[in-house]
């Protein structure tokens, strides 16, 4: 690393990667293809088929996928993507904050123009997105349920972004405190602006891992024209975050390369907010593998989908189904926790080289710490607790759900 900053312009290779991934983000961008099959969107034209590969269905490989009739295992299916992408809404709402954040602490330098345009033309992405996913996740829950489950209203970047993270009210207080305060001092740090897209870069990494899979489904389809909308979205999204994959590491590994060498302070923060990924990281769910989520803070959501007419289930038979897919081993287990094995990998190649980060960061030690006896262990421990209330009503679900899901 440089010990003075440089003009970006005088980093020629840097400088022509980010001109190419730009012009070509705009040349391809998916935006208007999204726009327009999104208002197109009607479940019941829908509903029979997949939307992805069987095995990203809600539960997959679980006793409750097991015992599924066709019919069920389809609705798993939507579910799957209903649940997903209202986890994506919950990352690119902040993504589109702190893409501002950080370009308000580039714009001030010479030549970094050229970044401060893609996070302009990534943002917009993002809004699009956020509407597509929105839009089809509200309308299959209302056709299915009568309400929402796993859609929630717009929330803030200040929120803890994992959806159902294992939280409470004063950790929830503190995330939002420190995601503020990064806000307001990458808005005026080059280090921590550049710094931030290593964050956004591994976080993406972990979306692109199954995002690609999820997107196969639209690419492999013998009939393009007349495939289902959600598999459509699911195409034209992986598309846009492939370039913007490539901006989080072009600006973290190379333009970063443009500026000083951080401070102790900025190398404190750099490498907190690695840590902070690591920890929202170090589940795996067996309801829905490729999101790293908390499955107690799940429970009510999962309880309200068995009880609903979908598979009529009473209180008792809910309450051992969920025990069951949380607390044995099966086949959706193993392989949620090998796709969290496989971003824990991906993760430590992604920052390997970057030197100021402590040896716990770029070993990904943390994430490391997690297991399938471990999952098991509290998965045993917090279903006791949720299988005591005998009588929990729908209200009743709902509110635990909320609680749980907003701290």
């Amino acid at each position: 690393m440089n010990t003075t900053t440089q003009k970006l312009s005088e980093q020629s290779a840097t400088y022509r990667k980010l001109q190419i991934n730009h012009t070509r983000n705009k040349q391809q961008d998916h935006t208007t293809l999204m726009n327009e099959v999104v208002d197109q969107f009607n479940y019941e034209e829908c509903k029979h088929e997949y939307w992805q590969s069987e095995e990203f269905s809600l539960l997959y490989g679980t006793p409750l996928w097991e015992q599924s009739s066709p019919y069920q295992k389809t609705i798993l299916n939507h579910l799957y993507w209903v649940a997903y992408y209202s986890q994506i809404v919950s990352a690119e709402i902040a993504t589109i904050y702190f893409n501002q954040t950080s370009a308000t602490g580039l714009y001030a330098h010479e030549d970094f123009r050229l970044i401060c345009d893609t996070l302009d033309l990534e943002s917009a992405q993002e809004r699009a997105h956020i509407h597509a996913f929105r839009t089809i996740s509200k309308e299959t829950e209302l056709a299915l349920f009568g309400k929402e489950i796993f859609t929630y209203p717009m929330r803030t970047p200040f929120v803890e972004t994992m959806v159902y993270a294992d939280t409470n009210f004063l950790k929830t207080w503190w995330k939002k405190i420190q995601l503020q305060y990064f806000g307001l001092i990458s808005a005026s740090n080059t280090f921590l602006a550049c710094q931030y897209f290593t964050v956004r870069g591994v976080r993406t990494l972990n979306g692109k891992l199954v995002q690609h899979k999820l997107s196969n489904f639209y690419q492999k389809n013998p009939n393009k024209e007349t495939a289902p909308i959600p598999a459509k979205v699911s195409y034209y999204h992986f598309m846009d975050e492939s370039f913007h994959f490539n901006s989080s590491t072009i600006i973290s590994h190379d333009v970063i390369t443009c500026l000083a060498p951080p401070t102790k302070f900025e190398s404190l923060v750099a490498n907190l907010g690695v840590l902070g990924c690591q920890k929202d990281h170090f589940h795996f769910s067996a309801a829905i593998n490729g999101i790293f989520w908390y499955d107690p803070a799940l429970y009510g959501k999962i309880y309200q989908v068995l009880i609903s007419p979908i598979f009529n289930m009473n209180d008792h038979d809910a309450k051992e189904m969920m025990r069951r897919c949380f607390t044995e081993e099966s086949e959706g287990l193993h392989r949620s926790f090998a796709t969290h094995q496989e971003a824990r990998n991906s993760y430590q190649v992604y920052v390997e080289k970057l030197d100021y980060l402590w040896l716990k960061n770029r070993e990904m030690s943390l994430m490391e710490g997690n297991s399938i006896d471990r999952y098991l262990a509290i998965q045993r421990k917090e279903f006791r607790k949720f299988a005591e209330n005998k009588d929990l009503s729908h209200a009743e679900t709902q509110r635990r759900g909320e609680v749980l899901n907003y701290g």
